[in-house]
């Protein structure tokens, strides 16, 4: 996990700048909400908004970045008008409450915009339960939120985009269906039941802070689509409370609250939460634990007591979502993942077919977007893949295959790379052999993502021309996957 964290690549330093840009945005806005003469209760109000704009957009142009977080007001002011309105009807909060959490999951369905809309309509609702708001305290809330959001928006769009100079980032659709064989409809049934268990027993725990429950099962469903990622990331969520727990016991609780070594903390957690977001949830939720313990220190109310409690509020939310995963209209981990090793396949045969193209003198075919969408459904075989090759998984054997697809899929993405670089040089020429190695890459794709099992021929010794080498060594790749891939009981990779 340490590795994980100081030693993971940063390509671009696409990490570092955007953890960067984080602290200066929430910063800025809590530093306006401050100057517009807003409470401590205000500002931390829009210092969450602020995080939430900066965090969940992650649409794939800046236009439709920008588009979304515009939208984050519409959905979330109304959201927080309810949570105050029925602070003192419990039964219709916490079914309100409820509609939210099934709300924001369905609203996945609708890509990265939906996503957004729906983490920041519950984290509103969450928030509003967090600084137990009133309908008196509405309209500082509100004011808060819109110069928060607002204060984002300027530092992300106007002094500091870089993604303007980036190409626009490939996201891969989830896999598509209808009714319940949608991935989003199920998650949706899935999170509100684990949320009521949630609710339910975070209340038995603490009548106070029973949300925390609530929150748990919330986070530990985004990202997932299957049983086994939900397990995982459940285990995961838990082990970086534990982690940020001790930690605050070392950090937050001997500042107690103090304004301004509070103040840098605040910002180092921040800068933790956004760096080590797309490395390790353990280490993320690392560094949210401590951001609430030190959000709790500045409100007067942090002790070893409220930590402990912590603790079991996130015990309890990430067992309600493992009952609802294993009870619930269960997703298998094989089914999610032979859907997107399938995707990346034929992703692979798709960036082939480009590049050949462009070797054989078309101007129109550009494999670029190609690669950066074959990027983006590896990083999702990795995450549906991870229960598989966890640490406590106890069947050696489909860790091992597990290890091996991956590997696998590592090569030929290696070699799609290359292939790539050689079409993207302008004195490559076209060599007639391309044509046969990329049919028999179309060939060995079709055998192992379509319901027989016939052979994939093994390839010919490698060429020396460079395009023809890289398709050499992706044919050699997958011909290997063959044997990992075709397991007996039918599914890809996890029927051993």
């Amino acid at each position: 996990m340490l590795k994980r964290m100081f030693v993971a690549p940063d390509p671009g330093r696409a990490r570092l700048r955007f953890a960067a840009r984080a602290v200066l945005g929430i910063g800025l806005a809590v530093v306006v909400c401050f100057l517009a003469g807003h409470s401590l209760v205000g500002a931390v109000t829009g210092g969450l908004a602020a995080l939430l704009a900066l965090f969940t957009v992650a649409d794939p142009t800046v236009r439709g970045q920008a588009v979304t977080t515009a939208l984050l007001p519409v959905v979330g002011v109304p959201v927080l008008a309810a949570a105050a309105e029925l602070h003192g009807a419990p039964v219709a909060r916490d079914l309100a409450f409820l509609a939210v959490v099934g709300a924001g999951v369905y609203a996945r369905r609708w890509g990265p915009r939906g996503h957004s809309l729906g983490v920041f309509a519950f984290m509103t609702f969450f928030v509003a339960q967090f600084l137990h708001a009133t309908p008196a305290q509405l309209p500082e809330l509100y004011a808060a939120v819109l110069l928060s959001v607002l204060s984002a928006a300027l530092v992300r769009f106007g002094a500091w985009c870089y993604e303007r100079r980036l190409p626009p980032a490939a996201v891969p659709a989830p896999p598509a269906g209808r009714g319940l064989a949608r991935v989003t409809t199920r998650q949706a049934v899935q999170a509100t039941a684990g949320a009521g268990f949630a609710l339910v027993v975070g209340q038995l725990v603490s009548g106070q802070r029973w949300y925390w429950a609530v929150g748990a099962t919330w986070w530990i469903f985004v990202n997932t689509a299957s049983r086994g990622e939900t397990l995982v990331r459940g285990f995961r969520r838990v082990l970086g409370t534990v982690i940020g727990i001790c930690l605050g016991f070392l950090v937050a609780v001997p500042v107690g609250g103090a304004p301004v070594p509070t103040a840098v903390l605040v910002a180092v957690a921040v800068f933790g939460i956004f760096y080590t977001a797309a490395v390790s949830y353990t280490w993320m939720m690392l560094w949210v634990t401590l951001l609430a313990e030190l959000l709790y220190g500045l409100l007067g109310v942090l002790s070893p007591g409220l930590l402990a409690l912590r603790l079991a509020e996130t015990g309890v939310g990430a067992l309600g979502a493992a009952l609802a995963v294993l009870f619930v209209l269960p997703v298998t981990t094989h089914a999610g993942t032979d859907a997107w090793i399938q995707r990346a396949l034929r992703c692979v045969h798709a960036c082939t077919a480009e590049a050949a193209a462009r070797l054989a003198g078309s101007t129109t075919a550009d494999p670029g977007p190609r690669v950066a969408e074959l990027e983006q459904l590896l990083g999702r075989v990795r995450l549906a893949v991870a229960p598989l090759v966890h640490p406590l998984n106890p069947m050696p054997a489909r860790k091992r295959r597990a290890r091996r697809v991956l590997a696998l899929l590592d090569d030929c993405a290696r070699e799609v790379r290359g292939l790539v670089a050689v079409a993207a040089d302008p004195e490559a020429s076209h060599d007639a052999r391309l044509a046969a190695a990329c049919w028999r890459v179309e060939s060995a794709v079709e055998a192992l993502t379509a319901g027989g099992w016939e052979p994939v021929p093994s390839p010919a010794e490698p060429p020396s021309e460079p395009a023809l080498a890289h398709l050499h060594g992706l044919e050699r790749a997958l011909t290997d996957l063959a044997e990992p891939l075709r397991a007996p009981t039918g599914s890809r990779l996890v029927g051993a």
